[in-house]
């Protein structure tokens, strides 16, 4: 999918509807271990409903991606220790144009092993760039959290504290204004 395209559902009809949601469906499992293609495959599922030409196009460019890169996958390598979880986090304000919800993502590694991704849309619509990102870090700080536990239920012993990194550096800003403690309730 090219970047700068924008699906719509402005376009003629595509004929087989059900050619295209099973061939989505296929494209969703293979998610599984192609992250690359997440975000692709994501847009072109928003319109499982009212499929057009401009989609199954989209999705033939997906497969040409997937055959020309089979070769590359997920891998886990052993440890002798285990490293600390660092975790990265994303969000881009007002991205979908139908709906201006942002999207944020984030991706969680385990020594050199990523262990835990997500790249969805934000359930509200944000007012600022910093909302959306707020918004991404929380939900990455909640995932942490879960495999925190789960890793001291599994009694892998993790040597420091998680690592959160945000990608932009407005919330490095906001997280350390001293302003906080004056400002709204829900950020106290």
């Amino acid at each position: 999918m090219v970047v700068s395209q924008h699906l719509s559902a402005d376009v003629p009809l595509f004929s087989d509807s059900t050619l295209y949601r099973s061939i989505v469906g296929a494209l969703q499992y293979l998610t599984i271990t192609c992250l690359d293609i997440a975000h692709a495959v994501n847009s072109v599922s928003q319109f499982l409903h009212a499929p057009t030409e401009d989609h199954f196009l989209v999705i033939e460019r997906i497969f040409c991606y997937v055959k020309g890169n089979l070769h590359f996958g997920l891998t886990f390598r052993p440890f002798a220790t285990p490293g600390a979880l660092v975790a990265y986090s994303d969000a881009n304000w007002a991205g979908c144009f139908n709906t201006r919800r942002s999207t944020s993502g984030y991706s969680i590694y385990l020594s050199d092993n990523l262990v835990s991704w997500s790249a969805k849309k934000q359930p509200t619509v944000s007012r600022s760039n910093c909302e959306s990102e707020y918004h991404a870090l929380a939900h990455t700080a909640v995932e942490l959290l879960w495999l925190m536990h789960l890793l001291r239920d599994l009694q892998v012993p993790i040597p420091q504290r998680p690592l959160p990194y945000a990608i932009t550096k407005v919330l490095f800003f906001f997280s350390s204004a001293h302003f906080l403690t004056s400002g709204p309730s829900m950020l106290n």
